[in-house]
């Protein structure tokens, strides 16, 4: 066993319940939450891959049925666990960075949210017990609520509370789900219950196998922000402070791939499963990118946008193939960088403005160039356009589309990334090349040079991956092929 592998929960766990004991020493939590940001991206690249065992209770086999049965809570550490929480890491250190540096006298508590939905997130991705998964995940929707809650942005509290009563209905439909499914299975461990479908020894076509499938999904709707959830997931985004929700959207988008790989490896069986996904994620591309031309709220659009690229990911992973499963998940980690840029640089906007509504900006090429240019790179980056990474995600969606025989996927896929780079075209040349409206006052205000560096990060990897792929993909296809 490798006993780095609970570390990667265990530290941020642990750190995020120190700073809250201890938040009354203000430089000591400073220099405690920078170091342990530090080490986020490092454990993982240290770590080699492998399985952990939770009181060492390693698989039994019954040599009747020769069947492996775990009776423990296995962590799975591989390469696709490797680079999305070394992301999650490298963003969790940027954003704790960035809010160390803004603040003289620090929040105790909003650190702890912080740190608490990174472990939250980390277990959801290592575990292989879905009843685990549950437990992480409804710690992640409290820490979301908490982030949202916690900005000062107002309605930020109003936001906060229809997230968590949405939660209410969401969170139990799946725990009802998994009672089905450890009904039916005996066992909440992942493994355990694919052998069983896949075996023979449950009936895939059963009304309760189906119903746990229904209430599954519906929760997994919920923690994607794929329609109907769209609309809220945007609107905490909107509501957050800009560095909190360019953590919130990446907690999203590995809460997403988290619960979808489960549900594959159960339901994979079923033809209806596939098309589930498809079908809303069709939805989420074009209600994303529609409602995101109608805003004029920079957080806003960014948001709609972000749930538009959720689908994008809904899209590769539903389809089913090695390739387009490939190509999801490498859209999910481009996802989590262009869009975490883009959030911190409209942030660093409404530092230096004090402003969110477009139509009220203009001019900030001449003040903010730095700004100017990686949100520029970033934005044609989400749009899809050579030679970024999110060009080379959505090159192998069209690509795996047309060869599952779905050309009007594909065409359907360039439709959303020409509209999406519609919607930044418009909203870039209304706040940095239009002229600046007399009112708006600008001298003087300076972008923080911590978002200036967590931007310039962001956007070196957006550009190595859209260069170099291969280092992340093929890696990505042999993890998928394990699966398969």
């Amino acid at each position: 066993m490798n006993e780095l592998i609970p570390l990667m929960v265990i530290v941020p766990l642990m750190a995020a319940l120190l700073i809250s004991a201890f938040s009354k020493f203000n430089t000591v939590t400073k220099i405690f939450a920078f170091v342990v940001a530090i080490c986020l991206p490092l454990i993982p690249l240290l770590s080699n891959y492998g399985l952990h065992y939770f009181g060492g209770y390693e698989p039994i086999l019954d040599t009747l049925s020769g069947v492996m049965y775990h009776p423990a809570i296995t962590y799975s550490f591989t390469f696709l666990q490797q680079i999305f929480i070394g992301a999650i890491g490298l963003l969790t250190f940027l954003v704790v960075f960035i809010y160390l540096t803004k603040y003289r006298k620090v929040s105790g508590p909003y650190l702890f949210l912080l740190f608490l939905g990174t472990a939250a997130v980390t277990a959801m991705i290592l575990t292989d017990d879905i009843f685990h998964m549950f437990v992480f995940f409804e710690i992640l929707a409290l820490a979301q609520v908490g982030i949202v809650a916690a900005s000062s942005i107002d309605y930020s509290y109003e936001m906060a509370l229809k997230y968590m009563v949405l939660g209410s209905i969401g969170s139990p439909m799946m725990l009802l789900g998994i009672g089905f499914l450890l009904a039916l299975t005996g066992s909440v461990n992942v493994t355990d219950i694919a052998a069983a479908v896949h075996n023979g020894f449950v009936d895939a076509t059963s009304p309760v196998f189906l119903l746990s499938l229904a209430l599954i999904f519906f929760g997994w709707l919920y923690a994607s922000g794929l329609p109907p959830f769209h609309t809220i997931k945007s609107g905490i985004y909107s509501k957050a402070e800009p560095h909190g929700a360019a953590l919130l959207q990446s907690f999203t988008v590995i809460s997403m791939i988290s619960i979808v790989l489960i549900m594959f490896r159960i339901y994979a069986s079923l033809p209806i499963f596939e098309v589930l996904i498809v079908f809303f994620s069709i939805l989420a591309m074009i209600l994303g990118v529609s409602l995101a031309l109608t805003q004029t709220d920079f957080r806003r659009m960014i948001g709609f946008l972000a749930v538009g690229e959720l689908g994008f990911i809904g899209l590769g992973i539903g389809l089913g193939t090695n390739f387009s499963i490939t190509a999801g998940l490498f859209q999910a980690l481009n996802e989590i960088i262009i869009t975490a840029l883009l959030f911190i640089g409209f942030g660093a906007i409404v530092n230096a403005t004090n402003e969110v509504d477009t139509r009220k900006l203009g001019g900030l090429l001449a003040y903010h160039p730095k700004v100017a240019i990686m949100l520029l790179i970033g934005g044609l980056a989400m749009a899809g356009v050579p030679p970024l990474s999110g060009f080379q995600s959505k090159l192998m969606l069209v690509q795996a589309s047309l060869s599952c025989g779905f050309p009007e996927l594909s065409i359907l896929a360039i439709m959303v990334s020409i509209a999406t780079f519609v919607v930044f075209v418009k909203t870039y040349y209304t706040m940095f090349l239009k002229p600046k409206p007399n009112d708006l006052e600008l001298e003087g205000k300076e972008v923080p040079k911590a978002m200036i560096f967590a931007m310039g990060i962001l956007l070196i990897i957006v550009i190595l991956l859209g260069i170099f792929p291969d280092v992340v993909t093929n890696g990505i296809s042999n993890f998928v092929g394990g699966i398969l």
